[in-house]
């Protein structure tokens, strides 16, 4: 290990390294963070908001650890959480059509390899790219398993992650995964119907919130109005 790594283990945890490093990897291939690079960023940004606060706030010495500490927290949150939990919607989006069009190509008599390679063609997706990935890991001398196992890492939802494990089961026993397959597809369709009806029911609250911030007051001060006219003249 380099001097530069002693370093940073000196600096952060491990156990902190290994948390942010397997966020980062559930963004994706497409995902160009660098662990190192976006603690030293949160550290530093973290100091220079302490040191501002210090410097500009009157009542910086109490403001200044309670902001910076908010940040440091927070920012992960922001910044891996929210993306994880939005890719991992997208990703099961797309699932459905994609596994439809695997299992068709299963169906026919292919076998897992060459299944996924002539889904991955025919998509244009965020989760193909992925197998896509997983497909030239193969070529470079990794197995199927170990290059499903490896994509598992990069895949923030468990529902297609229990299609990966069943992809390769398949590839180790050699059983067909045919009826595997639509039984999790059906299980996706499923989650995917009540996401929705958990979004309308979310509606009415909403409603309600928007009501309360912009059309209640706006109705007041028209009621209000001529009083108000009235007492200033």
């Amino acid at each position: 290990m380099s001097e530069k790594h002693h370093l940073i283990y000196k600096i952060y945890r491990e156990k902190t390294i290994k948390r942010v490093d397997h966020k980062i990897k559930l963004l994706g291939v497409n995902c160009k963070y660098n662990v190192i690079d976006l603690l030293n960023y949160r550290l530093l940004t973290s100091l220079a908001i302490f040191a501002l606060i210090i410097v500009f706030s009157k009542h910086g010495y109490f403001l200044a650890p309670l902001i910076t500490l908010l940040f440091y927290l927070g920012s992960e949150y922001i910044v891996l959480d929210l993306a994880i939990k939005k890719r991992a919607k997208k990703l099961e989006d797309e699932a459905v059509f994609f596994f439809e069009v695997l299992n068709l190509s299963l169906e026919s008599g292919r076998n897992i390899k060459a299944a996924l390679d002539m889904t991955t063609t025919n998509i244009n997706s965020e989760l193909s790219l992925e197998f896509k990935k997983t497909l030239s890991e193969i070529k470079l001398g990794k197995s199927l398993t170990e290059s499903l196992n490896s994509m598992k890492e990069r895949i923030p939802s468990d529902a297609i992650n229990n299609i990966i494990l069943s992809l390769s089961q398949s590839s180790i026993f050699g059983n067909s995964i045919t009826d595997t397959l639509n039984n999790q597809l059906d299980f996706l369709r499923e989650k995917k119907l009540l996401d929705v009806k958990a979004e309308i029911t979310k509606l009415p609250t909403k409603i309600s919130v928007i009501s309360v911030i912009f059309f209640i007051p706006l109705i007041l001060l028209l009621i209000l109005a001529p009083v108000l006219i009235e007492f200033l003249s």
